[in-house]
């Protein structure tokens, strides 16, 4: 027994002077500070080439991961209650791509009898014009030529910038196009190896780790879940409030400029302005009075009031707690990393991540200044530790 206790008592001291010694080493090989810094930048300047150059990889595997989040209580409702697994989520997402061409069905009806009055309305458009130059010539003594010269100017601009708007715009249809293809596939797929992604998560880290990653991929999904249906409930409202504004306003098409403004309303602090566009130039073009124009902006500016003070606050933003700055700067740097796509991608990305730091020891300063939480002020005295 003695003779165990000293075998046991030998090991744990030479166990215990390995430790010791890796921890030295360690210590002695410790990079520099400025090095260290050095060895980040370079990381955070390779992961945004790659975010970058690969973002039609990305873009889809992004999407196709919140549809999973947002299907995926549907589908382990249907799982639950013996549907088979493969069957459960084809439902869930056909479901989602039913509810999605519907509303693609709204706008394509609204565009196609828009295109029926378009003779009308470029003729209005022409009134309109001979109307303002006629404005210009007796308010500011311009005379027709000049006018027309500039005009053939900025016609000449126009046109020549068309190509490229053009160009955007095809590469912009063949995005859509993938994403309508490959999301659906991917958020399958992702759906039935949900537990294979799980698994492969868990045998990344430690085993006394295990515990803070369950904690993370479970708020991830509340969070994620949360914010997707707060969006969903936000674009219902603006456009319930865009639509009535222009309807009473006598716009037509109102249906069609509501629901697009709600739409755009989706990328965050712009979307609204290019949203309001549309209904604007219609209320100049078609109306004779310029209270149409001066109510549809008026309309618009309370709409986004109550969007950003109601709307927001309590419905979307409450879901995610990020601040302000930081959600301007990830919109920001998401946009000229996907585009319209890293716009609204980039809330969520940013949600997560504070989950993560938040559950990190080493990372909670990172976490703090993510959030929208505001520490108590320090009254400079000094405090024990």
């Amino acid at each position: 027994m003695d003779l165990n206790r000293q075998v046991s008592g030998s090991n744990y001291n030479r166990f215990h002077k390995s430790k010791t010694k890796r921890k030295a080493v360690l210590r002695e090989f410790r990079l520099p500070w400025y090095a260290r810094a050095t060895v980040i930048i370079l990381g955070i300047i390779l992961v945004t080439a790659v975010l970058f150059l690969g973002r039609d990889i990305f873009v889809p595997l992004a999407f196709a991961a919140l549809l999973s989040v947002l299907l995926y209580p549907l589908s382990n409702f249907l799982e639950r209650h013996k549907v088979p697994r493969l069957l459960s989520i084809f439902i869930a997402v056909a479901i989602a791509s039913i509810v999605l061409a519907c509303l693609a069905a709204i706008i394509a009806m609204q565009i196609g009898q828009f295109g029926e009055e378009f003779p009308r309305i470029k003729k209005e458009s022409m009134e309109y014009i001979d109307g303002l130059q006629l404005f210009m010539r007796d308010t500011w003594g311009i005379a027709y030529a000049d006018q027309l010269r500039w005009f053939q100017q900025w016609g000449a601009q126009t046109w020549q910038r068309s190509g490229e708007v053009l160009n955007q715009a095809l590469l912009t249809f063949v995005d859509i196009t993938t994403l309508v293809v490959l999301v659906p596939l991917y958020t399958f797929l992702m759906l039935m190896y949900k537990d294979l992604i799980i698994e492969f998560f868990y045998r990344l880290v430690a085993r006394k780790n295990a515990g803070t990653l369950k904690k993370v991929l479970q708020e991830s999904r509340m969070v994620v879940n949360r914010y997707i249906v707060g969006l969903m409930i936000e674009t219902v409202i603006i456009a319930v409030l865009n639509s009535a504004a222009l309807l009473l306003l006598g716009i037509d098409y109102a249906i069609l400029f509501g629901i697009l403004a709600a739409l755009l309303n989706l990328i965050p602090y712009i979307g609204i302005m290019i949203g309001g566009l549309l209904p604007l130039l219609m209320a100049l073009i078609t109306k004779d009075s310029a209270w149409y124009p001066v109510g549809v902006l008026a309309a618009f500016s309370v709409i986004q009031i109550i969007d950003n003070n109601l709307v927001v606050p309590y419905i979307v933003a409450a879901r995610v707690s990020i601040n302000a700055l930081i959600s301007i700067v990830a919109v920001i740097i998401g946009g000229m990393l996907w585009g319209i796509s890293g716009m609204f991608l980039s809330l969520p990305a940013v949600a997560i991540l504070k989950i993560v730091f938040d559950r990190v020891e080493p990372l909670k300063p990172w976490g703090l200044i993510l959030g929208d939480v505001i520490p108590p002020k320090r009254t400079g005295k000094a405090t024990k530790r």
